[in-house]
């Protein structure tokens, strides 16, 4: 298996999208050490399947392709698509529950 190097290290999960966390946290500053926990744990991750992702993270959904992770205590959702064979994960929203709950996310 190849992997992802970062620093020097060899990262399991290649993260596209971190910059959509950092302007969410801008918005919202009381989630900001949430989203960057998520983000650590998420380039550490070892997932080659769903239950994998759940495992990491019991209260995630997968939606048709998209994993759903409620962030900060269910403050607010991160939607991202997860692409196990190349261990990729986009990052396509960070929304509020409002913002979720609208939908629009899905189209």
């Amino acid at each position: 298996m190849t992997g992802v190097y970062q620093n020097g290290k060899l990262k399991a999960v290649r993260l596209i999208g971190e910059e959509r966390t950092q302007d969410f946290a801008d918005k919202y500053p009381m989630l900001k050490t949430a989203l960057r926990r998520w983000v650590e744990v998420v380039k550490a991750a070892q997932w080659n399947n769903p239950a994998d992702t759940k495992k990491t993270f019991r209260s995630a959904d997968i939606v048709g392709h998209h994993a759903v992770f409620n962030i900060g205590g269910n403050k607010c959702r991160l939607i991202a698509l997860v692409h196990y064979p190349s261990k990729r994960v986009l990052i396509q929203h960070v929304l509020t529950h409002a913002e979720y709950d609208k939908r629009d996310w899905k189209a």
